[in-house]
């Protein structure tokens, strides 16, 4: 009998719940561990052995020592929130509608890790070390790929349309900007506050 004729979650939403929960608690260790005693001075084989897993297990879900900081949920939550706005709002205010709900709404019950209760504590560490700048900064480069795909999808236009960069390299700038802004006060009100303020400037003013 499968789940749906026995009333139980099917097998592979349980895994997926299972491999969620174990990433995040390995992420979670990581970053306590990076905090107390240093990102340099913090092996993979010691946060495998406080998350009583294996190294294999560590890399398996981070591939490299700054996935443990840079990995976040956020970019799938944002694009979520972006499709369940008006269809009526220009790009920018579908955009800043779309972070309003992801940073303004309520936490799931089961958030992914890196999600936004970890935020804060990642970006002191990104802050501090440079090789975890230069990762985030990389991290980056795919997300305006998204963004670019997403804002020309959107218009119908094609990829490498002027105003489809404009409006992607704005939203994304906005975004870095507040990101820099916020260095030495990570909390999640001040860094939203920042991005949607900074973001209405952009709303009556991009051609998209």
């Amino acid at each position: 009998m499968d789940g749906a004729q026995t009333g139980e979650p099917p097998k592979s939403g349980l895994r997926e719940r299972k491999k969620a929960k174990t990433r995040a608690l390995i992420q979670e260790i990581a970053l306590r561990l990076f905090l107390e005693q240093g990102y340099a001075a913090t092996s993979i084989e010691q946060i495998a052995e406080a998350a009583e897993v294996s190294t294999t297990t560590v890399f398996r879900y981070f591939p490299t020592k700054p996935d443990l900081v840079i990995y976040d949920d956020l970019d799938a939550r944002l694009m979520e929130a972006v499709r369940a706005q008006p269809v009526e709002l220009n790009t920018v205010q579908l955009v800043r509608s779309a972070l309003r709900a992801v940073f303004g709404g309520p936490a799931d019950d089961a958030p992914e890790p890196g999600g936004i209760d970890t935020l804060p504590e990642r970006m002191q560490l990104m802050w501090s070390e440079p090789e975890l700048r230069a990762a985030m900064l990389a991290e980056l480069v795919r997300t305006l790929r998204e963004v670019v795909e997403f804002v020309a999808e959107r218009a119908h236009r094609p990829t490498d349309d002027d105003k489809v960069l404009a409006t992607a390299g704005a939203l994304i700038g906005v975004s870095l900007a507040a990101w820099f802004a916020c260095e030495g006060d990570a909390s999640l009100t001040r860094y939203s506050h920042l991005l949607d303020s900074a973001a209405a400037h952009l709303e009556f003013s991009l051609p998209l």
